[in-house]
């Protein structure tokens, strides 16, 4: 059954088919395009309303065979053709082909008029543009009469061309009668009207065939023009010349009109002499920001393609030596219509609402009406399904009768454009056209698209789920596309899966399986390598690709060529990594490198760069140029730089006149930089050269050149004169003349000779001698007597340039005076000395000499000083010391002829004595009388030592020396302590200056002090001797001791407490054998941290114990080294070679302690005797210092070898120092450490005395491992 139809001005729309026509034409879909949103494309094949496929346009028709009007159009069905021609129906209605020709018994002008084209089917009607023919006549050149001009040189000119007028303008050519183009120029040229312009006339310009050419394209037709003859006479006014005018245009202002797209020639030819040049300007804004080009010399700004931008005010300005002019032009731009969107041709479903939308813009702005199969829609009857709002056309509801084509036509009064658009309204069932299952592959990161094209009417609307089955457009990297074809981008490894594409409301759906690869990577690129010829490079490619990607290329490129692969025996090699290692580089092995890797799914490229570099070659083709007597250019070519510039050039010369064949050698002569080839010299006369040029870059220098071809300078006089005139006289009464000779190249010609000249220096007369070298000797010429000397160069050909005197003296003698008025000014310990100039150097006088002597103290009397009898070593040190000072002896050396001069370092508080002696070449002369003075008294000098005394846990001694340099009388002594972290300071002033000690009390036994001592003098106090001490606490026995055994000894040893006083302990020690007995040990100090317990028996265990009054503060059990002893079997003690032995052992001991018992008596008491002996218990006997030995450096170098027996065996003598364990005096280093030597004073700790006469075992010395005293007491704090 029909539904209702719709009429069209001559046309009726058909029953749409029925469904099952439109099931049968599904199959026929497969090619369907995407669809528009909103609506659906009309698959190909498909009924299809008409579109116009050839349009015809305007033309002139100059014959019947001008007219083809081209009107062809696709639909199904075949659409049919009308013409209308003014309005009119022209001609029958055309099937198959719609093209109008024009019959040739028609006449041409019947032709002439509007045309339009109609297009028709079933579905609707399209409609052409309305074109217009224009038919004129064959152009035909009227016969003209010959043309003569004339005009001056200098002028302008101006030949016309005036070709018959068409619709079509004709191109114009001038030409000469051999069809040779007239050259043009800045100064003669074509305008746009044709005619020819000469800015001014040359002779040249003359002849007789100046021939205007009128080429009519569309005609096919070229009329030439009768020849023009111009005639240039000569003038006397060229020279003159003449300010510019315009041939063209006239006036001073033009206003142009142009449309948007169209060319625009903005045009100024002037005339003036000499030619002028033209400039052009925007006056309204930068005339390079506009489309605008000058073209022609200048004469014309031509817009190709002119846009609204290009609207403004323009100005050309022509110009020359003699004034300017110029002219204004107003370009207008408009726009004929043309389209901003346009309407799609769409399929739709019933009940849908299409919305047309169709905008044009121009200039001005276009109206836009619309028709329905090209009749206009005001003729239609009304619809209120359908409403127009300018370029917006709305049908809501659509049906089947709806379907047909709409014409949208802009227009303003510059044109009009139409638009063809159909609207075809269909209903057909869903289906998915793409195929199911289909795996996409993609890398990550790149855009995937995954197919689902559907088709039916109305729109089928589509989904999308992943295998979570979330909606997948939900994803805004997804975009759905009108078919339901999806496209995903930016796609990542969690992408991939599965994913189904279904037709909503339907069981219609397919899968797609999505499989996202990683991205390959070149992880190495190719380096930009500068690699030296003849070497090798390695450009990397490392990449890394996904492992499922199993087909893989790697494509090397130089400079865009493809490497074949080769073998491992050919230049280039490529590694299976990718790497390309190139072998035996030269020259052309340089260039760009890419590494390409190509998968299936991507491909990544990388570039680098070989770089050949090398010495650059010699440089070559020598040539001396230039040549005028001695100068010339050497020039050359530069050889190849191999990529790295040329930094400078070496030129080397051999001289061959002067030199023997076999002793040629290149000496180079200069240095050229770069970027010069060139070099003009300055040759030395009469000699023979030849040159050389090496190249120099960064890698080295070339190979030499060939050499030039040789060049002999010619003779001449000599050219300068030796230098270094000087007298080298050494005796009185002789001048000897010398200088450096010159060199042979310097000759200059042969016979070469030294012309001498001398005279005296108050003398006129000159005396002259030649000679063939240095020196010369003149006799008779007295001591040092100066003389004007000179040497000149004398060749065959003549002398040298005239030479400057210089001065020379003839031989010296030492000085016969001495210097006189000698007198000294002392500044504390510097001394300024003065005298008067010495008379009768006889020579040159090189300077003076002061000798300066020390003779003593200025009044100071040597004194001992009281109480301080244990430093009594230390001064004799010094004085031993001070003998050198007191005979100081200085030599200091005034160059020059200074007569005064500052002797500085002087001892203060000493009398001195001086002479000056002068001196010169020859030597010094007698000296001055001596000359006395004395230093002033200054401040001393820091005491030369300070030590340390403990008593007690609260007192401390310091003991010191005087200073080294008291510089003047010493009045006594500042002592300052304080507490090492307060800032509190005490003071003590001793006025007498031979008190070297203070007792300080009430000290603090948990802190350290810093001690300051500083000497006095009427002039000031000195600098201090500063040290860092403390107080010494109560000793204890060790509790941690180490033991080594021996045979018939053990070994103890430990380590003394830094801050404890000495304490005597004795050490018990027990056998462990049946019937033993506990022993004793003599007293052994607490300080002597080492003690041998001699006199076991080998092989034995001994348990050793030392008690601290009722408390045992250590014990140990160890053993002896060796066999146990065993019984001795009857009759041995009458072996006579045994007792014979034991005799000698025991008199070699009696004689070793007698022998140490003489050198312990001639030792030395400890410097405060006196005062311990007061302290002291009258029960307690001294201690002699000797116990302890001489703690110095040697002690301390030999503390690891065997101890002296007499020195620090004695161990266990009567001397112990357990006599003495509650004092020390100590010592300490310049950064307050303690060195001290520790003395016993007052008694000894209850149960710690002697026991009875000396132990046998202490004439025994210690095992080799024992450390000296001095080392133990100087442990640093």
């Amino acid at each position: 059954m029909c539904v209702s139809q719709r009429q069209w001005t001559d046309f009726r729309a058909p029953c749409p088919p029925t469904l099952s026509l439109l099931l049968l034409t599904m199959s026929l879909l497969s090619s369907m395009p995407p669809l528009a949103q909103g609506a659906i494309n009309i698959p190909k094949d498909f009924s299809q309303p008409p579109v116009l496929t050839e349009t015809p346009v305007s033309l002139t028709a100059f014959s019947t065979e001008d007219i083809n009007l081209p009107c062809e159009a696709s639909g199904n069905p075949t659409p049919t053709f009308r013409w209308v021609k003014d309005g009119e129906v022209f001609g029958s209605e055309r099937k198959e082909s719609g093209t109008l020709r024009a019959k040739d018994e028609v006449p041409l002008s019947s032709y002439e008029g509007l045309y339009r084209c109609y297009a028709s089917n079933s579905l609707g009607t399209a409609v052409t543009q309305s074109i217009q023919v224009i038919v004129e006549a064959q152009p035909v050149l009227p016969k003209q009469q010959k043309v003569h001009k004339s005009g001056k040189e200098g002028e302008s000119m101006m030949l016309t061309c005036n070709p018959p007028e068409s619709s079509t303008p004709p191109n114009i050519h001038w030409m000469d009668k051999r069809m040779v183009h007239i050259k043009q120029s800045d100064r003669v040229m074509v305008g746009l009207n044709g005619n020819l312009y000469f800015s001014n006339l040359l002779k040249t310009d003359s002849r007789d065939d100046y021939i205007c050419n009128a080429q009519y394209i569309t005609a096919g037709t070229v009329l030439p023009d009768t020849a023009v003859r111009l005639t240039v006479l000569p003038s006397n006014d060229v020279v003159h010349g003449r300010k510019p005018h315009l041939f063209h245009p006239a006036g001073s202002h033009t206003s142009l009109l142009a449309l948007r797209g169209h060319s625009v020639v903005l045009e100024c030819i002037p005339k003036g002499l000499p030619t002028p040049k033209v400039e052009w300007t925007k006056k309204d804004g930068d005339l390079e920001k506009t489309s605008g080009q000058v073209d022609d010399y200048g004469r014309q700004l031509r817009f190709y393609n002119i846009t609204e931008g290009d609207d403004g005010e323009y100005e050309c300005r022509a110009f020359n030596d003699h004034g300017s002019t110029s002219h204004r032009f107003t370009l207008s731009v408009e726009a004929s219509p043309y389209w901003v969107k346009q309407p799609e041709n769409l399929l739709y479903s019933p009940g849908e609402t299409v919305r047309l939308e169709c905008q044009a813009d121009g200039i001005p702005t276009p109206s836009i009406t619309w028709s329905i199969n090209g009749q206009p829609l005001t003729e239609v009857d009304d619809d209120p399904r359908r409403s127009v709002s300018g370029g917006v056309l709305i049908l809501r509801d659509v049906e089947f009768t709806d379907t047909a084509v709409y014409q949208c036509e802009a227009a303003n009064k510059h044109g009009s454009i139409l638009l063809n658009t159909h609207l075809y309204v269909v209903e057909l069932p869903p289906q998915i056209l793409s195929s199911d299952g289909v795996v996409y592959r993609v890398i990550e990161g790149g855009d995937i698209v995954l197919f689902c094209e559907s088709f039916g009417s109305p729109r089928p609307h589509i989904t999308w789920e992943g295998e979570d089955n979330l909606p997948l457009l939900s994803d805004p990297r997804v975009s759905l596309q009108t078919d339901g074809t999806i496209k995903l981008s930016g796609a990542s490894l969690s992408d991939s899966g599965e994913y189904t594409c279904s037709i909503t409301l339907t069981d219609i759906s397919i899968t797609a399986h999505l499989e996202v690869l990683n991205r390959t990577v070149i992880l190495a690129r190719p380096q930009d390598v500068r690699v030296q010829r003849g070497s090798s490079a390695l450009l990397d490619c490392d990449f890394y690709k996904d492992p499922r990607l199993l087909k893989f290329q790697i494509k090397w490129r130089k400079d865009g060529q493809e490497l074949q692969e080769s073998s491992p025996d050919d230049k280039r090699i490529i590694f299976g990594n990718g790497t390309l290692k190139v072998t035996d580089i030269h020259s052309d092995d340089g260039g760009v490198y890419s590494c390409e890797v190509i998968t299936d799914l991507d491909h990544v490229k990388a570039s680098g760069s070989i770089t050949v570099v090398a010495r650059p070659d010699p440089p070559k083709d020598l040539s001396l140029s230039d040549v005028e007597d001695h100068h010339l250019t050497l020039s050359w070519i530069p050889g190849n730089s191999h990529n790295s510039p040329i930094i400078e050039f070496i030129v080397e010369a051999r001289e061959e006149r002067h030199t023997k064949g076999g002793k040629w050698r290149w000496e180079e002569w200069k240095t050229v930089p770069g970027e010069f080839n060139h070099l003009e010299l300055t040759l030395h006369r009469f000699c023979t050269y030849r040159f050389r040029v090496t190249a120099i870059n960064e890698l080295g220098r070339s190979d030499p050149s060939e050499p030039s071809q040789t060049y002999e300078t010619p003779p001449g006089v000599p050219d300068s004169n030796p230098t270094g005139v000087r007298s080298e006289s050494t005796d009185p009464n002789t001048l000897i003349i010398t200088w450096d000779e010159m060199d042979k190249r310097l000759h200059n010609s042969h016979g070469f000779l030294y012309k001498v000249f001398w005279r005296k220096a108050d003398s006129v007369h000159w005396n002259h001698q030649d000679v063939t070298s240095p020196p010369f000797m003149v006799n008779n010429t007295g001591t040092y007597t100066p003389f004007e000397i000179k040497v000149q160069a004398v060749n065959s050909l003549g002398e040298g340039p005239a030479p400057e005197p210089e001065i020379g003296h003839s031989g010296e003698e030492e000085p016969a005076e001495a210097p006189t008025g000698v007198t000294t000014t002392v500044m504390n310990s510097t001394v300024r000395v003065k005298w008067n100039e010495v008379q009768n150097v006889r020579g040159l006088l090189q300077g003076y000499k002061i000798y300066i002597r020390r003779l003593g103290p200025h009044g100071v009397r040597g004194r001992r000083s009281l109480g301080n009898l244990h430093k009594e070593r230390e001064k004799e040190e010094r004085s031993e010391r001070g003998m050198d000072r007191n005979r100081e002896s200085r030599v200091v050396v005034v160059h020059g002829t200074k007569t005064s001069e500052e002797v500085s370092g002087l001892q203060l508080y000493s009398t001195y004595e001086l002479s000056i002696t002068a001196f010169n070449s020859k030597g010094e002369g007698p000296p001055s009388s001596p000359h006395s003075f004395s230093t002033p008294e200054g401040a001393p000098g820091p005491p030369a030592s300070l030590s340390f005394e403990s008593p007690s846990d609260k007192s401390l001694i310091l003991y010191w020396t005087p200073p080294e340099e008291t510089n003047g009388h010493l009045l006594g002594y500042v002592v300052q302590y304080r507490q090492e972290v307060e800032t509190t300071l005490q003071m003590q002033i001793i006025s007498d200056p031979s008190v070297t000690h203070i007792e300080l009390d009430s000290l603090d036994p948990s802190s350290h002090y810093i001690f300051k001592v500083i000497a006095r003098t009427a002039a000031g106090d000195g600098p201090p001797i500063t040290r860092r001490g403390a107080t010494l606490l109560e000793g204890v026995p060790p509790s941690n001791i180490t033991i080594v055994s021996s045979n018939t000894s053990l070994n103890l040893s430990w380590v003394p407490g830094d801050r404890e006083r000495n304490h005597g302990f004795v050490i018990r020690y027990l056998r462990k054998s049946p019937g033993a007995q506990w022993e004793e040990s003599e007293v052994v100090n607490s300080t002597q941290a080492f003690y041998s317990l001699t006199g076991l028996q080998p092989g034995s265990q001994y348990h050793l114990m030392i008690k601290h009054g009722n408390d045992t503060q250590w014990e140990d059990v160890t053993w002896t080294i060796g066999p146990v002893p065993s019984e001795i079997p009857g009759g041995f003690a009458t072996q006579g070679w045994l007792i014979g032995l034991i005799s000698a052992i025991v008199l070699l001991v009696l004689i070793l302690l007698i022998l140490c018992l003489i050198k312990r008596s001639k030792g030395g008491k400890y410097a405060v005797k006196d005062k311990e002996e007061k302290e002291v218990d009258s029960e307690a006997r001294p201690m002699k210092d000797e116990t302890f030995g001489e703690y110095s450096d040697v002690d301390e170098k030999h503390s690891d070898s065997q101890p002296s027996l007499c020195v620090e065996s004695k161990l266990g003598s009567d001397d112990s120092l357990a006599e003495y364990g509650d004092s020390v005096d100590i010592q300490f280093n310049e950064d307050g450490s303690f060195i001290g030597q520790y003395s016993g004073r007052g008694p000894v700790p209850h149960g710690n005395e002697s026991s009875g006469p000396a132990s046998p075992v202490t004439a025994v010395p210690p095992p080799p491992i024992a450390p000296s005293m001095s080392s133990i007491l100087n442990r640093p704090n």
